[in-house]
């Protein structure tokens, strides 16, 4: 019988079906294949998926059957997890990849799955970009799950929620796999570095090198081995054993952007980013945007420092920048990198483009002083909480009149403490929308009874 790299029975994988495990014996396997994981304690990462007792581990250990959809972004380890369940003897391993795969074939794979569990022989059905599966290709192996004729492990970078059919994903467990932090790509590094199924010792790499290629990897571990590979090509074609961050830089065609991401060029980039779109320069926003996502910034943190600038430097000028500013953030969780650049990039020009206004911050700011000084002040006695037995007696809610019984719907009364019955937070700009609140707020004022300054 024919073996994998790892010496594994090869994958029952139809050849025409060409999934991600099959036809890996050639001379040119990827250094990233050459590495994948044979064992479970030899996978890097995903430690909160990976403990004891844990499905995934008891699934590669043949103590449960429940199927699994495993959601990540590429490179984060679904289809390593694959490759060690299949390397787990005892069971059939059949692979299926849903760009090449129809109902005839899913159909085919499901009926020879049954023979043989008839014969005593579970099959573990992998399949590859499931969300690219129909839902009547779905719907063919919703049976095979519910009954358990096959063990699913089913693959997908895209959120299960929106491309798998609700019955499927029912019957099956949900996990979520992280994108790698440095540490573990750093360690996939180093044993890439000298393991002999990897570079065997043969190259060196240099700090910078290292710092590179983690930066450039952005969480994918396919990633940095592939840069890594086509590196030491580099370094050997130049006849050196060190692998530098100038032999990196031309390997994988991209610049090595100086960024320390704990240092001054973090610091100096996020505030040039931040005052540039305070101060309306599209084109400089766009530019430091892309600066911090080539140097691999999280992205987390921009969508956040962008929020922040919605609320502090637009404001009420242009209210709705805010919710574009927290969809970008909810699209980077969603979809992850690199396509929520497009989502991050919006809200950049967004902001950018925006009339800007201070005037939220230096209001709660005000307020903020007024409390912190002190001038507090006690609750006016007609809007205390007048909900509980002898509240009237205490003057509790009394006088109160209720906002919507008056003529605009607003009751002029006092609403603020004694103390701070002149005080004014809020100053609306003339920029934007608030052009419009500032009348409107003249108008507050005035029906509330208030001076106007």
């Amino acid at each position: 019988m024919d073996t994998d790299l790892f010496g594994n029975p090869e994958p029952t994988t139809p050849a025409e079906l060409g999934g991600s495990l099959s036809g890996l014996t050639h001379a040119s396997v990827p250094l990233a294949v050459r590495l994948r994981p044979r064992t479970i304690d030899e996978i890097v990462g995903q430690q909160h998926l990976l403990g004891p007792g844990s499905p995934l581990r008891r699934l590669v250990e043949g103590s449960t059957a429940m199927s699994v959809f495993l959601w990540g972004p590429p490179g984060v380890g679904k289809t390593t997890i694959a490759a060690v369940v299949a390397a787990a003897g005892g069971r059939r391993f059949v692979e299926l990849s849903a760009v090449t795969a129809g109902v005839k074939e899913v159909r085919a794979a499901l009926a020879e799955a049954k023979a043989q569990l008839a014969r005593g022989v579970p099959t573990v059905l992998f399949v590859d970009e499931v969300h690219r599966f129909s839902k009547a290709q779905q719907d063919v192996l919703l049976p095979a799950v519910e009954n358990r004729l096959v063990t699913l492990i089913a693959a997908t970078t895209e959120n299960p929620s929106f491309s798998v059919i609700s019955p499927l994903l029912s019957r099956s467990l949900l996990l979520t796999l992280k994108p790698l932090e440095e540490p573990e790509l750093s360690a996939l590094l180093d044993r890439a570095l000298a393991d002999d199924r990897g570079l065997g010792g043969a190259y060196e790499l240099s700090a910078d090198a290292r710092s590179d290629l983690l930066r450039f990897a952005g969480g994918d571990a396919r990633r940095v081995l592939t840069y890594l590979e086509e590196s030491a090509a580099g370094a050997a074609a130049l006849g050196v054993a060190e692998i530098s961050s100038e032999v990196v830089a031309a390997a994988v065609d991209r610049a090595a952007v100086r960024y320390d991401r704990s240092g001054d060029q973090h610091y100096d980039v996020i505030s040039a980013f931040i005052k540039s779109l305070r101060g309306s320069d599209v084109q400089a926003g766009l530019h430091y945007l892309a600066r911090m996502l080539e140097a691999g910034e999280d992205p987390r943190f921009i969508a956040r420092r962008l929020i922040i600038l919605a609320s502090e430097d637009i404001g009420m000028a242009a209210p709705s920048v805010l919710q574009t500013c927290v969809a970008a953030a909810q699209a980077v969780q969603l979809i992850g990198m690199p396509e929520a650049r497009l989502n991050l990039a919006q809200a950049v020009i967004a902001c950018a483009m925006a009339p800007k206004s201070n005037a939220v911050i230096v209001a709660i700011d005000a307020a903020l002083a007024d409390v912190r000084a002190g001038r507090i002040g006690a609750v006016p006695p007609h809007l205390r909480d007048a909900h509980y037995a002898g509240a009237k007696d205490y003057g509790h809610g009394v006088g109160y009149q209720y906002a919507h019984d008056a003529e605009h719907g607003v009751a002029a009364q006092q609403y603020l403490p004694d103390e701070l019955a002149g005080a004014r937070y809020y100053r609306p700009t003339g920029h934007g929308n608030e052009s419009s609140l500032a009348e409107r707020l003249e108008l507050l004022e005035q029906l509330l009874g208030r001076t106007s300054e």
